[in-house]
């Protein structure tokens, strides 16, 4: 914005006159220099670190360096640790520690990125909060002490819980809805302490500032123009530089931004006002943006008595120091989000709730085979190897996919809103990280036997690995080229399968195999073609049935012919007349609900000439959704094992493919194994696509259950939101999508249906007792980001999410819930290896102690993460000081845990109770337990010594308990807590 640019304040500058709102005291303005530095979205992380990001880091070093008065915030720690490792020289490196010590230089969120928080799971969250935290603890001895959360598309409830968990003492955030952020302003209401988490609280309470309608990119004057991809200008001039500041333009440059000082003072409850100078890419020539900054904030100051303003460079935690020293008394947030998103009437950003749903997908799976990898290699650690592995090559496999795990969580990452380009490096980065890992579980796992890379015909041995710290009773499925087939386990016993012909390959089988495995351990099982296997050896064979296909019809007859398809737990009654779900009768309540399921799709504008349009980011819906399909195929497949159900659904009537397909399974749980939780789904897997462009496909679930259009959502899948149905002027189906990370439900006075997902999805009840979950979308538009930068959705792929359907009586499905849906998160890993010789397994390791933990308790993480500091904040302070720097091996005797309490208070009458757990009788598989440490949720603080600011607040606060000592801790609802583990040798 140049230095005359600021006539449209004008309007807003005279309503703020007329309304008398004028700040009696002094204005002090706290200028906060940063610089937005996006980990993706138009440009690959190499192509910003070519351009900008690298000189960013260099030059605001020298800058700062040279300016005792100036000062500076760093976000994400991506380019920072790229260009601490790659391109920052030893006096660089001096530099930043000094400006660390002397605190002009402040790390704030500290994260690997700045993360989503509208699709992005809590695990993960919580995974690139460590990963940022523990380099810079360890490297500098420095822990963030405040978030800067301002441009995630809607703020998450989660967030500032796990915040507070790790130690901060406020919170900022920005993109809330345009017409709530107006009512805030207006009211003062833009800084309140939220208490994010129903069952926590007080207890973890946070202080938070909205930015106000100008957000991260305030007026600030750009000097140094735009960078320029892919190489800087070798001249050194930019495009859209601002004219410098001099004697005869400053003071135009002070009226503009004087002006916009005493606006934003209005909206705010001290005479304090946060001014982000800064946008995306700024500050990669610092020292020119800091010399023209130097004399507009002097002469600012100069004039200060006149225009009853100050201004400073500040830190983050200047302001909100300023700010807590001022005792307020604020207003109470409680666990209410705020999603979804909208910037304006006709814009709800709700689409990336669902955009690139494949690279959704794959970031979900990811994470779930890193927590697993982190568990198995430290259970092979502990008490000692029993085989010959490299531990630093093994931490190496596990830090290449938790760096890309981590990366993917930002805002412009797993939200499918980047540019295809970006989008493909992601992918790269995360199956790279994919690929190590699974050699290193293959490494511990087949005991040194080579992975399985041979045909499918042949017979292979297959351990199933078990991440959750119970036992687990699940089928697992794998492909085989063979009708008949055995399986034996470890001991040479049968184990219980079925063959059936593979769905879309009708040359290969699936071999449903029914595995139970302990917590935290693995089986081993050998699979052999039925001619190598013994007599009455073989697994048992599915049946087919073949139903004829069925028109789409709004007035033929339904109902009349039923086909009932049962386990011990669900009769699901199928629809011979229109081949769709009719109903499922439920065994515990002894009750039959209606239950219809099928695909519509948004037909959605495309031309910005015409209208709104939909793009990756905003669903912009013309009318309602409208049936996909115009005929339906079946099969049922029954088994002894498992019945499929496979419903075809085919665009035209006479197609000769499906573009969609609903394959659902219900498992037949043999006496003698304790498969409740088996017996209690409905597993579906479904196939969405090819689609046609500007279409945006759902899956809605139709049901009798009379629920007032009230839908619940989770949040992160850490807890659960209240989302009824609201009517809105302009916009009403897009601004009623909420996120769905991991699931979402609907329920009556006696009945709770309820959707799990593998991965995040869109999700709205568009009437009573429906659930529309969105899976897939083809956008073709002429926006700008589309044409210029390839931030499009032309996608012609096809999805496969997945989804686990519950229904049941209200008490007894919230307790399935919570377990049902890390069972889908956390499934059991199957890795495949080759037979001996003879065709006989290989002698099984031998299997340590299985880790079991209470049914309300998860073990949210297990790992060796490698850092090598001090516990003891002084030691590790001292030795940073005295030099003893460089790269001293890993520690790996300390062990990183998390245990997390699955129910909110009073959710459940048994299983919402505070749970004790003696840690050594726990872990006593890993070995003696030498000390136990209760820290921070990112590690970097002792809780004993963690003091974070209190706040005061309307209705008086709350207390916070104080630590726990020893091995044995009890674990109250919701809460998660984060341990050190010392462990001995035997």
């Amino acid at each position: 914005m140049g230095p005359l640019d600021w006539l449209p304040l004008f309007t807003q500058l005279v309503a703020w006159r007329l309304s008398g709102a004028q700040c009696k005291d002094p204005i002090r303005v706290f200028v906060v220099p940063h610089s937005h530095m996006d980990v993706g979205w138009l440009y690959t992380v190499e192509e910003n670190m070519r351009a900008y990001a690298a000189s960013t880091h260099s030059t605001v070093a020298q800058a700062l360096t040279r300016g005792k008065h100036r000062r500076f915030v760093l976000a994400e720690q991506e380019y920072f640790r790229l260009w601490w490792a790659r391109v920052a020289s030893e006096t660089q490196k001096q530099q930043v520690r000094q400006l660390l010590a002397e605190g002009r230089l402040e790390f704030v969120s500290g994260g690997q990125v700045m993360h989503d928080e509208a699709v992005t799971h809590f695990d993960d969250q919580i995974l690139q909060l460590t990963e940022g935290h523990g380099f810079l603890y360890e490297t500098f001895g420095v822990r963030p002490q405040f978030s800067w959360q301002v441009d995630p598309f809607g703020a998450s409830a989660t967030t500032p819980t796990l915040f507070a968990l790790a130690g901060f003492d406020a919170h900022v955030v920005s993109r809330i809805d345009y017409d709530l952020k107006e009512a805030m302003q207006k009211a003062r209401g833009l800084q309140f302490v939220w208490r994010g988490s129903r069952s926590l609280a007080a207890q973890q309470e946070i202080f938070t500032h909205v930015m106000d309608q100008f957000s991260y990119c305030s007026l600030g004057f750009n000097w140094e123009g735009q960078a320029r991809f892919p190489e800087p200008p070798a001249d050194g001039l930019f495009s859209d530089m601002d004219e410098p500041v001099t004697a005869h333009n400053v003071k135009k440059y002070t009226e503009t931004l004087v002006q916009e000082v005493k606006l934003r003072a209005a909206w705010f409850r001290t005479p304090h006002v946060l001014w982000p100078w800064g946008c995306d890419r700024w500050f990669f020539n610092a020292t020119l943006q800091f010399a023209n900054m130097d004399l507009l904030l002097r002469y600012i100051n100069k004039h200060s008595s006149r225009l009853r303003v100050t201004a400073e460079y500040a830190t983050l935690g200047d302001y909100f120091r300023a700010v807590h020293a001022h005792n307020v008394t604020w207003q109470v947030r409680h666990h209410q989000d705020f999603l979804p998103y909208s910037s304006d009437s006709l814009k709800a950003w709700t689409g990336f709730y669902t955009s690139r749903s494949q690279l959704k997908g794959l970031a979900r799976r990811a994470s779930a085979l890193l927590h697993a990898g982190e568990s198995m290699f430290t259970r092979h650690m502990r008490p000692a190897p029993r085989r010959a592995l490299d531990p630093a090559w093994a931490l190496k496999q596990l830090q290449q996919l938790r760096w890309a795990v981590s990366e993917v969580q930002h805002h412009d990452a797993v939200t499918g809103t980047e540019a295809i380009k970006v989008s493909n490096m992601f992918t790269e980065h995360l199956r790279a990280g994919i690929r190590g890992v699974l050699q290193l579980m293959s490494s511990i796992a087949l005991d040194g036997t080579q992975a399985h890379a041979g045909r499918a015909t042949e017979a292979h041995s297959t351990v199933v690995y078990n991440p959750l710290a119970w036992a687990v009773t699940t089928v697992i499925s794998l492909t085989v080229g063979f009708s008949r087939a055995s399986v034996t386990d470890e001991s040479g016993h049968s184990v219980p399968a079925q063959v059936q012909r593979r769905k879309e390959a009708p040359r290969k089988y699936d071999l449903h195999v029914l595995a139970t495995v302990p917590g935290l351990s693995y089986r081993h099982y050998s699979v052999r073609p039925a001619e190598e296997a013994g007599e009455g050896d073989g697994a048992a064979q599915a049946f087919t049935s073949v139903f004829e296909r069925r028109p789409r019809s709004r007035t033929g007859p339904r109902g009349r012919r039923l086909v009932p398809v049962h386990n011990g737990c669900y009769t699901v009654f199928l629809d011979r007349d229109t081949n769709l779900m009719h109903s499922v009768w439920e065994r515990q309540s002894n009750r039959t609900v209606r239950v219809t399921q099928e695909f519509l799709e948004y037909r959605v504008n495309g031309d910005t000439n015409l209208g709104p349009v939909s793009d990756n980011y905003v669903f912009a819906p013309g009318q309602p959704a409208g049936p996909a399909w115009k005929a339906v195929g079946m099969e049922v497949i029954d088994g002894t094992l498992a019945t499929e159900i496979r419903q075809y659904f085919y665009r035209t009537a006479n197609a000769k493919n499906p573009t969609y397909a609903i394959y659902s399974r219900l498992a037949h749980v043999p006496r003698g194994y304790d498969g409740d939780l088996l017996c209690q789904r409905i597993e579906q897997e479904l196939r969405v696509g090819p689609l046609e462009p500007n279409r945006e496909a759902v899956l809605r679930t139709s049901t009798d259950l009379p629920t007032g259009q009230v839908l619940y959502s989770d949040s992160n899948g850490y807890q659960t939101q209240r989302r009824p149905y609201r009517r809105y002027a302009n916009n009403t189906i897009a601004r009623n999508y909420y996120p769905m990370v991991q699931s979402a439900h609907i329920e009556d006075g006696r009945s709770r249906l309820v959707l799990l997902s593998e991965q995040a999805h869109g999700v709205s009840s568009p009437g009573k007792g429906q659930v529309e979950v969105m899976l897939h979308r083809r956008l073709q538009n002429n926006l700008e980001l589309s044409l210029d930068y390839d931030v499009t959705l032309d996608d012609n792929s096809v999805a496969r999410p997945v989804l686990w359907l519950l229904l049941g009586p209200r008490p007894e499905t919230a307790g399935l819930q919570q377990r049902s849906a890390l069972a889908l998160q956390h499934r059991p890993v199957v890795l495949l290896g080759r037979l001996t010789k003879t065709g006989q397994n290989r002698l099984a390791p031998r299997q340590q102690e299985a880790v079991t933990l209470p049914p309300s308790l998860h073990l949210q993480t297990l790992s060796i993460p490698g850092w090598n500091y001090s516990s003891n904040h002084t030691e590790h302070l001292q030795r940073l000081q005295t030099g003893r720097r460089g790269q001293p091996e890993a520690d790996l005797r300390r062990v990183l845990l998390r245990l997390h309490h699955l129910y909110e208070a009073g959710e459940h009458q048994d299983l919402s109770q505070p749970v004790t757990v003696d840690l050594k009788s726990v872990l006593r598989g890993l070995g003696p337990v030498l000390a136990v440490e209760e820290r921070s949720l990112t590690g970097t603080w002792d809780v004993g010594s963690l003091q974070r600011w209190r706040w005061r607040t309307e209705d008086g606060g709350g207390s916070r308990p104080p630590p726990q000592e020893g091995p044995t801790v009890t674990i109250h609802p919701k809460e998660i807590r984060t341990f050190f583990v010392h462990f001995g040798t035997q």
